[in-house]
């Protein structure tokens, strides 16, 4: 090659073709690497003399290492050992390694340790890195190759004991300068707190020292507030034990600015094995260490807000599944321990400004401090307006976020020993209290606490976290108490049409109305019994489409029809298409089932007649004086408002079953409640009705009835409502 480089002899031309000058008449043995083909690709000068100009380049670098006649320190050759030409290859930067060079190698033969101080064979300094982040000053950018993939090894002759340390000095500093974009520095050891001897013009440009300022003082002048003490006790004890170390730090240039600097450093020997130096190496790496931050840095946000997002949910979630005010809060509360705080506390006004608040809920990481802070919130008779934190935020004012709460309950309740005494306990730390608010007014307060010593502070990004789950869970609490309220209107509309059971004569009659869970906890379920003229008997149960107020409505109107039309004296299945016409007409309900029975005494006997319509619901039970049940089936039609033909005077008209009862009967009405239930068989549900019914003793008493049939049937969770008549015949 010309001005570039030498390529040993002829041979396939590699792409490195234009290295500067510098490298080709630098005093010292320089190859470049092809880490992928583990190939020798240049030779400068220096390293073609090592080989006698033997070898055709490419070529492997065990050959190359074979034909240099290198070997280590104990006369194995490089091609048997793990050699500094393998550890550049692989990628593993060499910051400084002692191997020989001996003829014997070159003509292919091993040599003992006797043979190598015979052979006079010199130690040479080997240095390798990668060409990543070299500037162009050693690889042009313009070259056809991929750089990355290249490596530069350095072979510096070490001097023996026996020359002068200028002249060790000048040969270090020549080859050193072979690498002119990094900064290099050489210490020596052998002075009080090893003092730099000779820096490059590099360390100059990156530290901003020039070479009168540093030489003679220690490179901890590069060290500031900020340096990491554990790394730089890393490098003094790699220096104290001569071994080579490479450490990334925050050291500061002359005008105090930071940088990270990346220091290899690594010690020379002579030819006695004797330290005579140490080399340094400093790069700065400022760039790729923020990047690295800045991703750590992002990645811990995406997590916390992940975290964040998480909590949210929860809490919602765990909001949205409570049946009243009070379950939403202890939900609340527990959703937020211990994931944003160590104890939860939930204060609902019972007016919107008006008296102290009712601590509805609490939650604590220990569960014997939940008393404790039922107990601070009875000690502190929280109001709005009082002047304390949860006060202030009663009465509407912002947020309150304490990140450090005093160590002493006497410094935060001077006036208040009891309530300081439970601080004291408490352990409490940080704190934020937040408005539980709602269409624009405040109901009440969620406080959230930390405590020692596993507790956080608490900041500002916390404090816009709890006031979102607040807010969510003030909307919850509002909805909530409109629920009860509406509930509450419904329960009392529901149970004030409810009949209470008359005293009829000849028959014996029991009664039960039990509340769903599900929905409104209200329904259209209802039952009646009529004394009606004549000594009939009149027994209705129906159940309105729906769980909710309107329902309850429609029942109380249907109600009232069928005792209107029962009284007139009509037949069971006139009343209900009766009430069919009116249900069309007024579309007052969507649909209704419901059963109407009539029972009027027989003349000349005890025995009495029976007959019903039913429309879409259950049949009744009858359970006859010798044991027998029977399942009142006969003559069913569909649900009241669910065919327009029927009731009308142009339509069929709902027929009615007759049959003869006898004294002791007992006849069992009811609804779907008992029968129909989520996640269960209604046959057999129905079928447990009916044995439950039948193994009752003949004759037994109505109460008795209703309870045993009650005990036996009623579901776990009672979702739906439930209407229950039974009738006994004397």
């Amino acid at each position: 090659m010309e001005d570039g480089g030498h390529l040993a002899g002829a041979g396939t031309v590699h792409p490195v073709v234009d290295l500067p000058q510098v490298l080709d008449r630098a005093p010292a043995a320089i190859l470049v690497i092809d880490r992928e083909r583990r190939q020798v690709v240049y030779a400068n000068a220096g390293a073609v003399e090592l080989t006698g100009n033997r070898v055709r380049l490419p070529v492997d670098i065990d050959r190359w290492g074979d034909a240099a006649g290198l070997t280590d320190l104990g006369g194995m050759r490089m091609s048997d050992t793990t050699s500094p030409l393998s550890l550049v290859a692989s990628g593993v930067p060499v910051a400084g390694e002692p191997v020989a060079v001996h003829d014997a190698v070159r003509r292919g033969s091993s040599v003992t340790c006797a043979q190598r101080d015979a052979s006079e064979g010199r130690l040479l300094w080997v240095t390798g890195f990668s060409l990543t982040g070299v500037s162009d000053a050693v690889v042009p950018s313009d070259l056809d190759t991929d750089v990355e993939g290249l490596a530069l090894v350095v072979f510096l002759e070490v001097a023996g004991a026996e020359r002068a340390a200028r002249r060790r000095l000048e040969m270090l500093r020549d080859r050193a300068v072979v690498a002119t974009d990094m900064s290099f520095s050489i210490t020596d050891p052998r002075q009080d707190s090893d003092p730099l001897i000779w820096v490059n013009p590099s360390f100059s440009r990156l530290t901003g020292y020039t070479y009168e300022e540093v030489v003679g003082r220690n490179c901890r002048l590069l060290q500031g507030p900020n340096t990491d003490p554990a790394a730089v006790q890393r490098i003094r004890e790699a220096l104290r034990r001569r071994e080579p170390v490479t450490e990334v730090l925050l050291n500061y240039r002359r005008d105090r600015t930071a940088f990270w600097n990346q220091v290899s450093i690594s010690p020379v020997f002579d030819g006695d094995g004797r330290l005579v130096n140490f080399v340094g190496v400093q790069n700065d790496v400022t760039e790729r260490v923020m990047v690295e931050q800045e991703r750590r840095t992002a990645l811990a946000e995406a997590e916390h807000a992940r975290s964040e997002l998480r909590l949210l949910a929860e809490a919602t979630t765990q909001m949205t599944g409570a049946l009243g005010v009070t379950d939403a809060c202890e939900r609340l509360a527990r959703s937020l321990v211990p994931g944003l705080a160590d104890l939860c506390a939930v204060d609902l006004l019972e007016r919107p400004g008006s008296g102290p608040p009712q601590r509805i809920a609490v939650a604590a990481r220990e569960p014997a401090d939940e008393a404790r802070l039922r107990e601070l919130g009875r000690l502190r008779n929280y109001h709005a307006g009082s002047g304390s934190d949860t006060g202030s935020v009663l009465a509407g004012e912002r947020p309150v976020l304490v990140s450090e709460l005093p160590e002493r309950g006497v410094d935060r309740y001077p006036d208040d020993p009891a309530a300081a005494a439970v601080y004291d306990v408490l352990r409490l730390r940080s704190v934020m209290v937040v408005p539980v608010r709602a269409r624009g007014r405040v109901l009440g307060a969620l406080t959230l606490v930390t405590q020692h010593p596993y507790g956080r502070r608490y900041g500002s990004r916390d404090l816009h976290l709890a006031t979102d789950i607040a807010g969510r869970a003030g909307l919850t609490v509002d909805n909530a108490r409109l629920y009860e309220v509406e509930h509450a209107a419904a329960v009392t509309l529901q149970r004030s049409l409810l009949p209470a059971v008359p005293e009829v004569e000849g028959v014996r009659v029991a009664a039960r109305y039990l509340v769903g869970v599900d929905g409104n906890q209200v329904g259209g379920d209802w039952y009646d019994v009529l004394n009606l003229p004549g000594g009939a008997l009149g027994l209705a149960v129906g159940d309105v489409v729906g769980h909710d107020l309107r329902a309850a409505a429609a029942m109380g109107q249907l109600r009232g029809v069928v005792r209107s039309y029962a009284w007139d004296g009509g037949s069971p299945g006139s009343v209900l298409d009766r009430c069919d016409q009116l249900v069309q007409g007024l579309e007052m309900a969507a649909m209704a089932t419901a059963v109407y029975a009539r029972i009027e005494p027989l003349d000349g006997g005890s025995d009495r007649l029976l007959r019903y319509a039913n429309a879409g619901h259950p049949a009744p039970l009858l359970l006859t004086p010798d044991g027998k049940l029977l399942r009142l089936d006969e003559h069913s039609s569909p649900m009241i408002g669910a065919v327009r033909s029927f009731g009308r005077p142009e339509g069929p008209g709902r027929t009615e079953a007759a049959l003869r009862c006898a004294p002791g009967s007992i006849l069992l009405l009811y609804t779907d409640g008992l029968t129909d239930v989520a996640g269960e068989d209604a046959d057999e549900r129905t079928e447990l009705l009916e044995r439950t019914l039948a193994g009752m003793p003949p004759g037994s008493d109505p109460e008795a009835v209703v309870e045993q049939v009650l005990d036996a049937c009623i579901p776990q969770r009672l979702r739906d409502d439930v209407a229950l008549l039974a009738v006994r015949l004397d």
